[in-house]
């Protein structure tokens, strides 16, 4: 199976057209979670709680499956999950501790050539989100740039903690999607 050839260094980023949903769905659970627990930011547990629910019709399907699972989660499940997400332009990125997927990710929105004016605003607005809020500030970067960043943490910081989970999770649900389009050939 082509799938399983990429599952020792896989990388979603890295490794796109690793294989088709019907490899997918014959793979054993441990390799399931290897190949699809990425694409969700350091959290195997939705890939290995979705599996059950194979066969996956489509890959949109198998983004559903994974989504619902993450819906079906309780909320401090659902808050580990943003807490695994790491500020935009932030110590992880300076330090180069990023997963590959997300510093691509990243570099894609503008992050990786701001100003020293734009990453002290980028640290500003992450301390304070996460002084309001207690999580990241999570937006899929692929689909937006620095500057539509910056708004963001503008507009959202003034919404509910409860509309922040829910804008968080659909946020990350985005940038699921993307990833798990990298990894599944058309």
């Amino acid at each position: 199976m082509a799938i399983l050839a990429q599952t020792k260094h896989l990388n979603t980023a890295d490794q796109p057209g690793a294989g088709s949903v019907a490899e997918l769905n014959g793979l054993a659970q441990a390799s399931f979670v290897r190949v699809i627990g990425p694409i969700f930011e350091h959290s195997p547990w939705i890939a290995e709680r979705a599996w059950a629910k194979r066969p996956f019709a489509s890959a949109g399907a198998l983004h559903r499956a994974l989504c619902e699972t993450v819906l079906a989660s309780d909320e401090a499940k659902q808050l580990a999950l943003i807490q695994a997400h790491p500020d935009l332009a932030g110590k992880a990125t300076r330090a180069g501790t990023l997963t590959p997927a997300s510093a691509q990710e990243q570099a894609s929105g503008g992050l990786d050539q701001l100003s020293p004016e734009e990453a002290a605003r980028f640290d500003k607005y992450n301390r304070a989100y996460r002084d309001r809020f207690g999580f990241p500030f999570v937006i899929c970067a692929r689909q937006n740039r620095k500057e539509a960043m910056l708004a963001g943490f503008e507009q959202r910081l003034q919404h509910s903690r409860e509309q922040e989970i829910a804008t968080a999770l659909a946020e990350i649900f985005k940038i699921a999607e993307l990833r798990l389009h990298d990894l599944i050939a058309a």
